[in-house]
């Protein structure tokens, strides 16, 4: 996997966090486009036997967290990522291990986002993430559990 050595810095830095640690996540996938978190729902089960909404939050701004964050690692820059606000619409509850995408909106773009973290050491992109319900018969998957919309702002270190 082209990505592998980001990809395993982020995971480390992912469980140097002691409440990310207890989630036992792990990087699903990454295209360079989509970041792909997965956990397992036996540390995530509330009282309804479903994913704690809790849990689905965190999940999908440590995916948009973590995707911003690969992006700054890959264009050779040093930068502190933070979320500066996000919404999130629960829509449907989710009984199976928590699978979590998280991607760039629409109006935002990479190549920008870089140029004024370059130029001014500030820059924001807005990202979308997705807990995703399972495939049933016939589909790839099932359509989404949560969805979450978020700003992300990187500041240059000195």
């Amino acid at each position: 996997m082209p990505h592998s050595d980001a990809l395993q810095r982020l995971l480390r830095h992912y469980q140097s966090m002691p409440p990310v640690a207890a989630m036992d996540l792990s990087i699903a996938g990454y295209d360079g486009d989509r970041l792909h978190l997965h956990a397992p729902l036996a540390r995530h089960v509330n009282d309804k036997g479903c994913a704690f909404g809790g849990s689905l939050a965190s999940m999908m701004t440590l995916a948009s967290w973590g995707l911003v964050s690969l992006h700054v690692e890959q264009a050779g820059l040093e930068a502190e990522v933070f979320v500066a606000d996000s919404q999130i619409r629960y829509l449907a509850p989710l009984f199976a291990d928590l699978d979590v995408h998280a991607e760039l909106a629409p109006g935002s773009d990479w190549d920008s986002f870089i140029k004024t973290l370059r130029e001014r050491g500030r820059a924001r992109a807005g990202l979308l993430a997705r807990a995703v319900l399972p495939a049933g018969p016939g589909q790839d998957r099932g359509g989404n559990a949560t969805e979450f919309s978020a700003r992300y702002v990187a500041i240059a270190k000195r």
